[in-house]
Order: structure tokens, then sequence, then C-alpha cells
């Protein structure tokens, strides 16, 4: 499989092309001028979905925020004196 490098004129004239080659599973770069870069990748529903047990962590992590139990970090000060208490 090859990487196919683009430039982000040449994406907007051919986009469908494009989005053909990375639905067939090619890897596509756009480039944006000479230092960044974007991959262009197909996206499933199951990319989107959330399981049950991280749905559980997301309520019990909102729960605890509810109750106080967390950790508030202001300062990089009070970042760096909470990671040497780990």
């Amino acid at each position: 499989m090859a990487i196919i490098q683009t430039t982000s004129r040449q994406f907007r004239d051919k986009q469908k092309d494009f989005f053909d080659l990375a639905d067939k599973g090619e890897k596509v770069v756009i480039m944006r001028g000479k230092k960044r870069a974007y991959l262009l990748t197909p996206v499933d529903d199951e990319d989107f979905y959330f399981t049950p047990q991280m749905l559980d962590k997301i309520d019990r992590s909102i729960k605890q925020v509810q109750e106080g139990l967390v950790t508030k970090i202001e300062t990089e000060e009070e970042l760096n004196q909470f990671l040497d208490s780990l």
C-alpha cells in the first residue's frame, strides 16, 4: 500500500477521488503548506459508539465531581506537586 500525498488545493479539486482512495484503504496525506499535514481516514459508526463500560465510567466520574471527590489543580506548581506525590 502506497502513501498518496496531495496538496490541499489538489484535494479540493478532486475530493471524490481522494475519498474513494481512502475508502479502499489507501493512506491519503493532505499537505497544507510545508509544515502541516492531515491523514484522510474513513470513520465508521463504531468510532462514535460508547460502550456500556465507558458510559458507566462517565456516570461515575460525574458523581465524583458532584460529590467534590476531585483534585483541583490551577497552577503549574500545583500540577508538579501533585505529580511528585504519585
